[in-house]
């Protein structure tokens, strides 16, 4: 069945938008990311963070594919080493959130993110997440140098 372009309609804002900040990211949220209380369970808010954080990669132009396959001489594996979260409001079911997230600093084989999950202007929820990218050994590798001045907003250049 043909769907008269409408599914490159649909898929244009399926992962965001780049800022000048960094990331864009709205979701709703579902049944699903709740507890029997009709509140977003606490866990579920690490989930919609790794939405934002994969598809500001994505629209950076650095794909999770490519990078297993190794299409870039090597397999790269990123990897969360540390994030710090702050819970200050709660999300409920049909919400439609925003997930923010920016780029704070990068130093060799580490980047350090920021990410702010709003409720309209509400700040919900808010994360500081450190990762890094490793080599198939296991070993960190440093962050490529192409890939900084994607990652890095304007505003911290």
């Amino acid at each position: 069945m043909d769907d008269h372009g409408e599914s490159a309609t649909l898929c244009a804002g399926l992962s965001g938008a780049l800022t000048e900040f960094g990331h864009r990211l709205m979701a709703r949220v579902y049944y699903a990311d709740t507890d029997f209380s009709g509140v977003v369970y606490h866990a579920r808010y690490l989930e919609f963070f790794e939405r934002g954080r994969s598809d500001y990669l994505r629209l950076a132009g650095v794909h999770h594919t490519e990078l297993a396959e190794g299409k870039h001489g090597e397999k790269i594996i990123w990897v969360v080493r540390r994030m710090e979260i702050d819970f200050r409001g709660s999300a409920r079911m049909d919400d439609i959130l925003t997930i923010e997230t920016r780029t704070e600093d990068i130093s060799g084989a580490r980047i350090f993110m920021a990410q702010q999950l709003k409720r309209g202007s509400e700040v919900l929820v808010e994360a500081r997440v450190e990762a890094a990218i490793i080599g198939e050994n296991g070993r960190p590798r440093r962050f490529p140098k192409e890939w900084i001045a994607a990652f890095m907003p304007k505003t911290n250049r």
